[in-house]
C-alpha cells in the first residue's frame, strides 16, 4: 500500500513537471524556456526535474508507448497479411494510444505538433524517435510473419512512416486543424500501402499553362 502511494506520488510529480514544461514551451517557445523556469512553474527543485527527465526534449517525447502502438500487429487476425496489419496499426492509433498519453486537448496537441515540427532541436529528436519506432515495427512484423524478410519489413515500414510524416508536416505547416492533419496522414497511408501507381494520373501530372 505504501509503495503504491509512493508510485502514485511520483507519477503525479512527473505529470506536473511535464504539464508545466509544455505550457511554457507553447507560451514562450522551446528554446526560450529553461529548466529553472519549468521547475519554478511546477513548484519543484531544479534537481527534481532531472530525477524524471534527462533533458527538455525528453518531456515532449516521454509519452511514447510503443507497446500500445505495436499491439495492433501482435493482435493481428489470422487472415491478415503484413500490409493489412500495418494499415490497422495506423487506423487504431487514436483509439489505442492518444487517450492514454496526456490530458492535453486537441488544440493544445495541435499546437505542440507545430512546435515540434518548427523547432530544430525537437525535429532532431523526432527523427530519432521515428527511427526507433520504424525499427520496432519492422521487428514486430518479422516476428509475426516468419516468411517476411527483414529488408522487406524495413522497406514497408519506412515507406509508411515516411509518407505519414511528410504529409503531417505539410498539413501542419499550412495551419490545418488536427482533424485535417489526421486526414492527410490517412491519405498518405493509402498512398504508401497501395503504392505510387494507385495515385490517379490526373493527380500525378500538373497541367502546364
Amino acid at each position: 500500500m505504501q509503495e503504491s502511494r509512493r508510485e502514485r506520488k511520483k507519477l503525479l510529480t512527473k505529470r506536473r513537471i511535464a504539464d508545466a514544461a509544455i505550457a511554457l514551451f507553447l507560451q514562450q517557445g522551446y528554446d526560450q524556456t529553461t529548466v529553472a523556469q519549468i521547475a519554478a512553474e511546477a513548484d519543484v527543485d531544479p534537481k527534481t526535474f532531472f530525477n524524471y527527465f534527462g533533458s527538455k526534449d525528453e518531456v515532449v517525447f516521454d509519452d511514447q508507448r510503443y507497446d500500445d502502438f505495436l499491439a495492433a500487429i501482435r493482435d493481428r487476425r489470422s487472415d491478415e497479411g503484413p500490409g493489412q496489419a500495418l494499415a490497422r496499426l495506423v487506423d487504431e492509433y487514436d483509439a489505442r494510444v492518444v487517450p492514454t498519453r496526456s490530458s492535453h486537448g486537441p488544440a493544445e496537441q495541435a499546437a505542440l505538433s507545430r512546435l515540434i515540427l518548427t523547432t530544430p532541436a525537437l525535429q532532431a529528436r523526432l527523427q530519432s524517435v521515428l527511427h526507433e519506432l520504424q525499427r520496432k515495427i519492422a521487428d514486430a512484423l518479422v516476428a509475426e510473419f516468419p516468411d517476411l524478410d527483414e529488408v522487406t519489413a524495413a522497406a514497408m515500414t519506412g515507406s509508411l512512416l515516411g509518407a505519414m510524416y511528410q504529409a503531417a508536416l505539410v498539413s501542419i505547416e499550412r495551419g490545418q486543424s488536427r482533424q485535417q492533419v489526421w486526414q492527410s496522414i490517412q491519405r498518405a497511408r493509402d498512398v504508401a500501402l497501395h503504392g505510387l501507381l494507385s495515385v490517379p494520373q490526373a493527380a500525378q501530372r500538373k497541367e502546364r499553362s
